[in-house]
């Protein structure tokens, strides 16, 4: 059996009041791809700083070929071939491809002053041909997809005879066909002996990429398990320390439950065709479909946020005009988008003044004062509620984990009492034990009477949480499913129907 290229030993590191490494252990091997999971604040990050040179470990040791190494900066740990690719995408959007992958190692021409771009580009070249990566070296970053600029960031960590991989969260903004294609180039590093860190909050993922599996949790070496010799459901034990429950309770979706959201005939250009459907009171609606299936464009439409061609929206029986998020607020829908920092939160402010954002009419008195008070009074009680880990209600939004940071734009809905909560991707980048949090928090707001519509990519929490699903692909919906009806593959095979699609389509057009 091989030898291991790294072996942490006793690793500890902290910072003022926090312990974030306890006496770590780890080991890699050449040609394997090793996956680390945990909560957030298990020490994942932390350790991999470490070992690419960001942080300064307090003690223990990293062997790297059987030595120790001192790796006091990331420019030492690039010297012995240890490269890290962060989630936060470190390339300049003005630049090339090739100039990304060379930044500060440019060949000059003969003058000595100007960079050799023929140079570059046919080094890019070569090493984007190494992985049949189809990329023009000479195309700005600018206008690549975030799968490509993935791409780039591999190449260029590999251009400095990268040994060692380290990839933090690289699927989480990328759809199946991209995830499916950076697979295969991580595949294809494992076999040329490119010994691969993988840190990723997709469970799926373990098993379709790892060979072996390490658990953290609280800082602290849990275990290391073979792929082969373990399942999901010991895993996710093992992260979270107790076992996870996340199915929905069932409800009577009977004829006396009364229907809280009707959307009859909506169309927008070539992004929505004829959406038509119902949600009742105490329902959790699912919605599922491949990247592009018009789920969000839906969603958005509905909410006022994009406007519509055509089409008629009901909200408890009654028929209401919405074209402005303002108008659904107002009839009691809440949103809650995919990318929360976006159009969810605002980073730079605090819990308490993010939580009362939907509501300012109501924490407004006379000429206008913000009645303080009664925001700290609905925040302190939607941080209890929620369970939200923050040291104060003063606490900036950038300094919370995702997990918190999706808590607290559920606070904003319901402190604002919606009765009608759209749910788009409400899991996306967080860890499994705030999944939990947030599962059962669906649960509970659907037991009391909230209709919730969620709209997810990730076809087990869509399987476990909905009452029932509803599929689209590429702007119709194309089947309805119960509960007990729906499976993967009955999922999967409507959102790939484009024969049912086409025959909809002409079946419409004779009709007319």
């Amino acid at each position: 059996m091989a030898e291991p290229l790294i072996v942490v030993k006793n690793l500890n590191k902290s910072f003022p009041g926090v312990h974030a490494l306890k006496d770590i252990r780890f080991d890699l091997y050449p040609g394997e791809v090793h996956t680390l999971v945990g909560e957030n604040g298990a020490g994942k990050s932390t350790l991999m700083k470490v070992i690419s040179g960001v942080y300064q470990k307090d003690s223990g040791e990293i062997l790297l070929d059987g030595k120790p190494v001192a790796i006091p900066n990331p420019k030492a740990a690039q010297k012995l071939g240890i490269s890290i690719i962060h989630q936060e995408l470190n390339l300049m959007n003005h630049l090339t491809a090739a100039q990304n992958i060379f930044i500060g190692r440019e060949p000059k021409d003969r003058t000595g002053i100007f960079l050799d771009e023929r140079t570059i580009n046919k080094k890019a070249q070569e090493l984007f041909g190494l992985l049949k990566i189809d990329i023009d070296p000479r195309v700005k970053i600018g206008e690549l997809t975030i799968a490509k600029q993935q791409m780039v960031e591999i190449v260029k960590a590999l251009s400095y005879d990268a040994r060692v991989l380290i990839m933090d969260e690289p699927t989480s903004p990328l759809n199946d066909a991209e995830i499916e294609e950076l697979f295969g180039i991580i595949r294809d590093l494992r076999s040329k002996g490119v010994a691969i860190i993988y840190i990723s909050h997709r469970m799926d993922e373990l098993f379709r990429i790892s060979d072996r599996i390490t658990v953290m949790r609280d800082g602290q070496y849990v275990d290391t398990l073979k792929v082969g010799e373990t399942n999901l459901d010991h895993v996710i034990s093992l992260m979270v320390g107790r076992s996870i429950e996340v199915t929905a309770p069932q409800v009577d979706l009977g004829a006396n439950r009364p229907v809280m959201l009707e959307v009859r005939g909506l169309n927008r250009g070539k992004a929505l065709k004829d959406i038509s459907f119902t949600a009742k009171k105490g329902e959790i609606l699912g919605f599922a479909g491949l990247m592009g299936a018009g789920r969000t464009e839906a969603a958005r439409a509905i909410f006022g946020a994009d406007p519509i061609d055509s089409g008629e929206i009901f909200v408890n029986g009654a028929k209401v005009s919405i074209r402005h998020p303002c108008d659904a607020v107002r009839h009691g829908i809440g949103y809650l988008s995919e990318d929360r920092k976006r159009f969810g939160i605002a980073v730079g402010m605090d819990v308490e003044t993010n939580s009362a954002m939907a509501s300012m009419g109501r924490f407004t008195g006379f000429a206008g004062f913000v009645k303080r008070k009664d925001i700290r009074k609905a925040a302190e009680d939607h941080v209890a509620k929620l369970s939200i880990k923050t040291p104060s209600l003063q606490q900036k939004l950038k300094f919370l984990s995702g997990g918190n940071q999706q808590k607290v734009v559920i606070a904003k809905w319901l402190i604002r009492n919606c009765d009608i909560l759209f749910f788009d991707e409400p899991t996306r980048g967080i860890d499994i034990g705030a999944k939990q949090e947030i599962y059962s928090l669906l649960n509970e707001l659907a037991d009391a009477g909230k209709t919730i519509i969620m709209i997810s990519s990730e076809l087990p929490e869509i399987l476990r949480l909905s009452h029932r699903i509803i599929v689209m692909c590429e702007g119709r919906i194309t089947g309805e499913l119960s509960a007990s009806e729906a499976t993967q593959e009955r999922i999967m095979k409507l959102a790939t129907q484009r024969e049912t699609m086409v025959k909809a389509a002409a079946k419409q057009t004779v009709k007319e």
